[in-house]
């Protein structure tokens, strides 16, 4: 977790607990306690890389994951270890294209649009991008089960007009939702941290 949010830590480890299994490979999830406390503007981005960099360049996992959903640092990561680095965006965005020929993204804010876009063009994929929309809201609302589940859900029905297939949710902090939002809007929902778990577990399984 690129920002230094306990609780938002705590929803990631929540949402990749079922890949967990006795004797299987252990998933830690770690607070940058040095990170912004969310990852709201491109200051906040920029100002997680730095630490990111320090933390995979000290730990001997065999994967990383940045569980941001703006994927910051990825690259100089990537500089500062051997070992692969995944982007929990770039993980969520194909795995929706698994399930579907185009997708939607529910953001946290307008400004996580443009770090979504970034992320789109390095994979090739934005034509298949059926429409975006931002929450503009809080980390804390989304980690609250009820404040933002009606906003989600609207986002979700939205962007399935928009011709989206799959949504992808846009915001760690959305973990907690991910089941009530699919059953509401009747498509796949693809929550990031999962996706970029099962893509972690295929690395070190493989």
């Amino acid at each position: 977790n690129p920002n230094s949010s306990q609780a938002c830590s705590a929803g990631i480890d929540a949402a990749v607990a079922p890949f967990r299994w006795p004797g299987g490979p252990k998933l830690e999830v770690a607070t940058l306690a040095d990170g912004p406390p969310g990852i709201y503007s491109w200051q906040d981005w920029h100002a997680a890389v730095a630490p990111l960099c320090r933390l995979a360049a000290a730990s001997d996992a065999d994967v990383f994951v940045v569980a941001c959903a703006s994927d910051p640092g990825i690259e100089a990561v990537r500089a500062a270890t051997t070992r692969p680095v995944l982007g929990v965006f770039r993980c969520a965005v194909t795995a929706a294209l698994a399930r579907a020929e185009r997708f939607g993204v529910i953001a946290l804010v307008d400004a996580s649009i443009g770090r979504h876009a970034v992320a789109l063009r390095s994979l090739g994929v934005e034509a298949r991008l059926a429409g975006e929309i931002a929450l503009n809201t809080t980390i804390e609302a989304l980690l609250d089960p009820a404040a933002a589940r009606a906003a989600l859900v609207a986002a979700g029905r939205a962007l399935v007009a928009q011709g989206a297939g799959a949504v992808v949710l846009g915001c760690t902090g959305m973990a907690g939702h991910r089941a009530a939002i699919e059953q509401a809007i009747g498509v796949p929902v693809i929550e990031p941290c999962q996706a970029a778990a099962a893509q972690a577990l295929g690395s070190v399984l493989s």
